[in-house]
């Protein structure tokens, strides 16, 4: 095609070659025959779905259908509808001067066929890319039938001394624009009930009418949509007839692996950065961002008919790896690795993205956050150490008796944010017995893994209610859980002698 494209500039040019006309979705599915007996990768940058949706996606542009990806928010639903572009054709030759992609073997618009009527063979023809066969529209509340189908143009009347009754007063809306293209509605339950209807013509008949004209104008174009289920009862719907006319309805779905949740936060988050501060992310650490969306996404604090995003572990890596960053540059040093104080940096990436019910409402979202990672971290932790609460119910001593010793005798463990490596690694190898339960149960216990296994550990016992902690700022400090339980005690106690 790119060879017919550099020597094929007129109609009769045109004629003397092999090309042939063919409908898009026909075209679609030329290519997409030939993709799948050659074994190719149709959606390279979609993970998770080559055993759900991408093959309901193949049958249905097999069969020429026109599509509805349904899902909820994050669910890779415009990326995928994006990547249809690949199964058209490279170029495609349009009458030169169409303003709707007018095939030069059957014009459709009044200025083509006028164009062909008055030079013949001569016709000017242009190589539309297969990127520029494309078109899109988030549905709006305000989107008008002139944004989709087209109206008339007054000042176009003006400026070319034609009449209103002349076809060549027509403003082409996006659709037709896309004429011999795929055209994608996104969110299509946001838009008005008589924009819906506007498109009826175009799924069925497949033709538009403007209004004021009788002539209808035949367009070629694969019509596919993107919706929220949620949207049918929130927003607003699809008509009953528009739904009808749409001939696949795929569902989508987020991962359901936390290892497929890993390898689309690791393509989609900007991790490898300018080189200022190389920052190392821990296997165990990515583990649990995706645990963290798994758990939201099963928490009764949050609203599930809302959908927790892809989005989410992908903007909490990017904070995870800021906060490391912004540590390395504070004590001077340009490596570092992430570590749990980076973790609960995370939460401006959670509260944004998080729907409450009642329930979290009252609760408030920044305690829903710290929750679900408590959560997510307790999860991870049982997955890779031996259960804290199983041990301690055991005949034999507890492997992480001698931590829970060197808290109980009264020792604490203040863990700042902007502790350097050294200072890092002296308050972890402080504590009795912690190093050895790292070294005996984790495999990957080597260099700045093993502190961050450390601190894993120590936050792991905290969450198993055996270790105290408290909160501040910049700082987290564990202590003995017993004590700290006495300490609240007293501080309640001195606020009762303060309100006597």
């Amino acid at each position: 095609m790119s060879q017919l494209k550099d020597n094929v500039q007129t109609l009769g040019e045109l004629k003397d070659t092999q090309w042939k006309s063919v409908s898009v979705k026909e075209e679609i599915r030329k290519n997409l025959i030939q993709k799948i007996r050659a074994d190719e990768k149709l959606f390279p940058d979609i993970v998770g779905y080559d055993k759900s949706v991408i093959p309901q996606l193949q049958h249905a542009l097999l069969a020429k259908h026109d599509i509805i990806l349904l899902g909820l928010r994050g669910q890779a639903k415009t990326k995928i509808l994006r990547q249809l572009v690949s199964l058209l054709d490279e170029y495609m030759p349009v009458i030169e001067g169409s303003e709707i992609n007018d095939d030069p073997f059957n014009p459709i618009s009044k200025k083509a066929r006028e164009l062909v009527a008055e030079h013949g063979d001569d016709t000017p023809i242009r190589w539309v890319h297969r990127s520029e066969r494309y078109g899109e529209k988030l549905a709006t509340p305000d989107t008008a039938v002139a944004d989709l189908i087209g109206d008339i143009d007054p000042i176009k009347a003006a400026a070319e001394k034609l009449t209103l009754a002349d076809e060549n007063v027509i403003n082409f809306g996006l659709v037709p624009r896309t004429n011999r293209g795929i055209f994608a509605i996104n969110e299509l339950p946001d838009l008005q009930t008589r924009i819906q209807v506007a498109l009826l013509n175009i799924m069925q008949e497949r033709d538009i009418q403007i209004r004021g004209f009788n002539v209808r104008i035949p367009l070629d174009v694969a019509m596919v949509f993107s919706a929220n289920p949620e949207d049918y009862t929130n927003r607003g719907s699809i008509i009953t007839p528009l739904k009808d006319r749409i001939d696949s309805q795929i569902l989508t779905h987020y991962p359901r692996e936390i290892e497929t949740g890993m390898k689309i936060t690791q393509q989609e988050a900007w991790i490898a950065r300018d080189g200022e501060v190389e920052v190392t992310v821990p296997a165990i650490i990515k583990e649990l961002l995706e645990q963290i969306a798994f758990e939201a996404r099963e928490s009764e604090y949050i609203d599930q008919k809302s959908g927790v995003s892809t989005r989410l572990t992908i903007t909490a890596m990017e904070q995870l790896i800021s906060a490391a960053e912004r540590r390395a540059l504070v004590n001077g040093e340009d490596k570092t690795t992430a570590r749990i104080t980076d973790v609960f940096h995370i939460v401006p990436a959670l509260t944004g993205k998080l729907e409450l019910v009642y329930e979290g409402e009252q609760e408030g979202v920044l305690n829903v956050a710290k929750h679900i990672i408590g959560k997510a971290l307790k999860k991870i932790f049982e997955k890779h150490f031996l259960d804290p609460e199983k041990q301690k119910k055991s005949d034999d001593d507890s492997i992480y008796k001698p931590v829970l010793d060197w808290f109980a005798n009264g020792n604490t463990l203040d863990l700042t944010d902007y502790l350097s490596k050294k200072e890092y690694e002296q308050a972890l190898d402080s504590v009795a017995g912690l190093s050895k339960v790292v070294e005996e149960q984790a495999e990957a216990a080597n260099g700045q893994t093993k502190y961050v296994l450390m601190d894993f550990v120590i936050e792991a016992l905290h969450q198993n209610s055996m270790v105290g902690k408290e909160d501040m700022d910049d700082s987290r400090s564990y202590s003995d859980m017993l004590g700290s339980m006495l300490d609240s005690m007293d501080d309640l106690d001195d606020f009762e002698d303060f309100d006597r």
